[in-house]
């Protein structure tokens, strides 16, 4: 269960996507993150119920307009799930897209969050999945199992250029090739180990020669001081 933030104002009139780093019309950014966290948080509590209601009648889609005003206020540039959490039921995920323009108010926003609880846990960049190659992505008439992904991955020092391929990227539009291309690596790594270590993504057209899995990747990048500088492959 993911309900990401939606911009209404997304496409231009000649359907080109603006620039993401341009903040909404009208959409003033704060100056304080600290009191714009603070603020946050207040809203957050009041809006809970409502929050806990819809995801229990599996309608969030009730709540999103006021989450997309809640997460604009702390900052308009930022972006929000719910998911399924790893310990909790539900996860709040706010996400500055690993920006360092936005990383003082994603800090400021962790800093003043409450501590995590059976219920809810909140994360300040999107977190790796447990199981990549459990995870099926509805991507319009596809569904694509990650757990069909393969990936060549090349080690130069700390950080690791890779190709990813999946049989079902040739079918994909260009828009939805890219999507599928990062967000396996962004399930397998989380999104802050994929912004520190994976320099050059491309996807492969073809199946290349010496792939590994999503499970073979998280192991080598978070293995990288051991294993520096060579380039990495197997049956997986």
């Amino acid at each position: 269960m993911r309900l990401f933030r939606r911009r209404s104002a997304d496409p231009t009139v000649d359907g080109t996507p603006p620039d993401p780093r341009t903040p909404w019309p009208d959409q003033p950014v704060p100056s304080d993150a600290d009191a714009a966290a603070v603020t946050f948080w207040e809203r957050w509590f009041e809006l809970l119920p409502q929050v806990s209601a819809a995801l229990g009648d599996r309608e969030p889609h009730r709540v999103e307009h006021d989450l997309c005003e809640l997460v604009e206020a702390l900052h308009p540039r930022l972006h929000f799930s719910l998911e399924r959490g790893r310990t909790a039921v539900y996860a709040l995920v706010v996400s500055g897209q690993e920006d360092p323009e936005l990383r003082p108010f994603t800090d400021a926003w962790k800093a003043a969050a409450p501590p995590d609880d059976a219920i809810w846990e909140y994360h300040d960049s999107v977190p790796p999945v447990p199981d990549p190659a459990g995870v099926t992505v509805n991507l319009g008439e596809h569904r694509i199992s990650l757990g069909d992904v393969r990936v060549v991955a090349q080690v130069d020092g700390d950080v690791v250029d890779v190709a990813v391929y999946h049989p079902a990227l040739v079918e994909l539009d260009e828009a939805a090739r890219t999507t599928m291309t990062f967000l396996p690596l962004d399930a397998t790594l989380g999104e802050r180990l994929a912004a520190e270590r994976l320099r050059r993504v491309e996807t492969a057209q073809a199946e290349p020669a010496g792939t590994i899995s999503l499970g073979e990747l998280r192991d080598l990048v978070r293995g990288l001081n051991e294993r520096p500088g060579e380039t990495v492959g197997g049956s997986g």
